[in-house]
Parts: C-alpha cells; sequence; structure tokens
C-alpha cells in the first residue's frame, strides 16, 4: 500500500514518541505531526524517529491542548490522532477530535472518563471517526490477550491476567523504576478494581490479595489488586466468564511499600492544613518518591501472563499465553514504551484502515484480537501459547 494517512500525535513524552516510530514504520504514513505544548521535546522526539528510520516523515508542532480552537486546528485533516497527554485531557480532546472530523485513540487511565468519551458515541457517528479510548499496555494489550485467549476456548469460564513493567538490573529498596507519569502509578495503587467474581461486576480493594507466580526466566514475581487495569472489559465478558481479574507483577517486597503508603493517606488528592499551609498528601507523595524511580536510562522487560481455563471438546483445558518483551539497544526504547505506544499505534492502523465501525467503541471489541495479536507478532514482540493439562 501506497503512503497515504495523516496522523497527529499528542503528547511528545516516551510512550507518544514509540506510537509516532511505529506509525512512521508501519501505518502507511503520508505525515504525521508529532505536538506538545514543549517545542524542544517535540523538535527532539520528531528528529530521534527521523534519524532511526531515515525519514523526514515526522514534523514537531506546539500546542496546548487546553485550547479548543488551536487543537481543532491541528486536527483538521487528520485521518487518526493519538492522545498520548494526560488522561484528565482526554474528554476535551474527544470532542475536539469529533468537531475536526478526525478518529481518536488514546492512552486512558481513567476508566470514569472513558464512559463520557463512548457516550459520544452520537455525534462521533455523525462525523464519521471512531474513538477507541484506554489503549496502551494495561488497559490495552492485557486485554486484547486476555479476548484473544477467551477466543481458544469452546466455552471460557475464567481469565486470569498478571502484568508488570520491571527494571532488569533492580536497586534494593524499590526495585522498580518508573516508566510512565507517576500519576497514572499511584491511580493503579488506590481505589477499587473491578474484576468478574461469580458471573458478576465487583469491586474489589486495591493492594488487598497478595500472590506469588513463578514467571521464567525472571524467577518468582509477586502480584497484586491494582485498579483499572481492565477499563470497561468486564462489563462487555460478564456474559462470557465467571472470573476475569488482573494483578500487577513486581519483585517480592515491592506491594509491602504501597500497602504502608496507601495506609498513610499519601495518595489522598484532598488538602491537609499543616502548620497554617495546605498540603495535598499525593503532590508531597510524588515529590519525594518520584527521584528515587525515575531515570533517563531505564532498561526494563515487561511481562504478561493470561491464565485461563475452560472448555474445549467438553474437556476442561489451561492455557497460558505468555509474553516478554525487553528493553530494545538499537531504537533505545524500553519494553513498556513498546507495548504501550505500539498497541495505540496498531489500534490507530486499523482506524485509519477502516477496520474500526463509526462511533465510540470500547476498545476491546474495537478489532477481532487475532488480527491485532498477527501484528503484535509482526513488530518482534514474540508471545507463546502452552496448554497445560
Amino acid at each position: 500500500m501506497e503512503n497515504k494517512f495523516n496522523y497527529v500525535v499528542l503528547g511528545a513524552g516516551r510512550q507518544g514518541t514509540s506510537a509516532a516510530y511505529d506509525l512512521a514504520k508501519f501505518g502507511y504514513a503520508n505525515s504525521i505531526i508529532l505536538a506538545d505544548r514543549d517545542m524542544i521535546a517535540a523538535k527532539n522526539a520528531a528528529h530521534r524517529i527521523n534519524s532511526l528510520l531515515q525519514t523526514n516523515i515526522i514534523q514537531s508542532q506546539t500546542i496546548d491542548v487546553t485550547n479548543e480552537n488551536d487543537l481543532v486546528k491541528l486536527l483538521i485533516g487528520a485521518d487518526v490522532t493519538l492522545s498520548a497527554v494526560p488522561y484528565y485531557y482526554n474528554l476535551g480532546i474527544t470532542k475536539a477530535a469529533i468537531k475536526a472530523k478526525t478518529s481518536l485513540c488514546d492512552m486512558g487511565g481513567h476508566t470514569g472518563i472513558v464512559r463520557q468519551q463512548l457516550a459520544l458515541d452520537k455525534q462521533a457517528k455523525e462525523a464519521g471517526i471512531s474513538i477507541v479510548p484506554d489503549c496502551g499496555m494495561g488497559p490495552g494489550l492485557i486485554v486484547t490477550m486476555a479476548a484473544f485467549v477467551i477466543n481458544l476456548f469452546d466455552t471460557p469460564q475464567e481469565i486470569y491476567i498478571y502484568d508488570g513493567g520491571l527494571p532488569q538490573n533492580p536497586i534494593p529498596p524499590w526495585n522498580y523504576q518508573s516508566t510512565f507519569h507517576i500519576n497514572g502509578l499511584t491511580n493503579e495503587m488506590d481505589g477499587d478494581a473491578y474484576f468478574i467474581r461469580n458471573g458478576k461486576v465487583t469491586p474489589v480493594a486495591t493492594l488487598t490479595e497478595p500472590e506469588f507466580i513463578d514467571f521464567p526466566p525472571l524467577g518468582k514475581l509477586e502480584a497484586d489488586i491494582t485498579s483499572g487495569g481492565l477499563s470497561t472489559s468486564p462489563w462487555t465478558f460478564e456474559s462470557k466468564l465467571e472470573i476475569y481479574q488482573n494483578k500487577t507483577l513486581r519483585y517480592p517486597g515491592h506491594f509491602e511499600w504501597w500497602r504502608a503508603y496507601k495506609a498513610l493517606g499519601l495518595f489522598s488528592e484532598n488538602p491537609l492544613k499543616i502548620k497554617g499551609t495546605e498540603i495535598v498528601p499525593r503532590d508531597i507523595f510524588h515529590a519525594l518518591l518520584t527521584p528515587h524511580i525515575s531515570a533517563e536510562d531505564i532498561h526494563d522487560v515487561c511481562a504478561i501472563r493470561i491464565r485461563g481455563v475452560g472448555e474445549i471438546n467438553y474437556k476442561t483445558e489451561v492455557i497460558h499465553l505468555d509474553l516478554l518483551d525487553y528493553y530494545d539497544p538499537v531504537t533505545k526504547f524500553t519494553a513498556m514504551e513498546r507495548l504501550t505506544g505500539w498497541h495505540c499505534s496498531i489500534m490507530m492502523i486499523f482506524q485509519a484502515l477502516g477496520k474500526v465501525q463509526p462511533g465510540g467503541t470500547k476498545m476491546e471489541i474495537a478489532v477481532p484480537p487475532e488480527e491485532f495479536m498477527d501484528e503484535v507478532k509482526k513488530r518482534g514482540i514474540n508471545f507463546r501459547i502452552n496448554s497445560i493439562n
């Protein structure tokens, strides 16, 4: 296919840059605008991609996504746009995309906002565009992989999802490096997750059900409940499954820290008055923790396991779908950047090709999971299916 599609990526951070790279490589792109409020960041990201691919297809631009008039002007003429900025901007960006008549994919991060975006289904259909929120690694790839495993059974019954991004060489005491915005990290550890238990969508408190699993070659990993990773999919799969849940993977001991932070109230966004000054506990927490878990050069590994239980030919079977991806020393993209950014870019390519129906579409049903996983494989991301009797 000849290059034919015009894309806009809002946000020149880690995952936005990775998505733009994949669009330039696989997206039949005529043009890609990488826009950010920080023009230097946008220029540097565009130069990096153009240099890696020996092209000049990526252009940089400055944008304030809260300025609707400027945003609509930028988006007019784009076939598909990606929002790779913090989740709280996504509803406004969705409305701008509808006005500009550009399809939209985003990295989500808040199921409540996703529902508000999907409620714009009628307006999106009238504009002839598709809106697919909450793509990335989790939500995103982990749900696509779960849907893939569900389809392997004649009668699916239980789906257990385990996923996490880990440093290849953990350094105590944290044994962790952050590869995305810390506010998203804290959100995952707070509130309730929504799972399917006994065939019904059920709220389950975060950090309440620790367990250990063996994940060769990484060894023993700790898993516990975090929120938001499944987005709208528990409600989508409620009629199909008895159990559907996910837990985040970390090196052993990590979650003890987070349980203590949560118990102290450090995740709260309600101001406290201390010595006459109002402070937000979460702001202080982020300011103190961020320097300890951040690094410019991150060599990570991302691990995903989907454990499915169900019937095939009237016999109960257990299937594991395992995926491991590592930091790429050639492109210098982390595994988290690859799995997050590329899930979005793959979805965008399906949108550009007209394979996603107009309107607001839940990510888990936007594209057949078998077709999506074929695209994952084309990018050298390896996964394996094991049947365990």
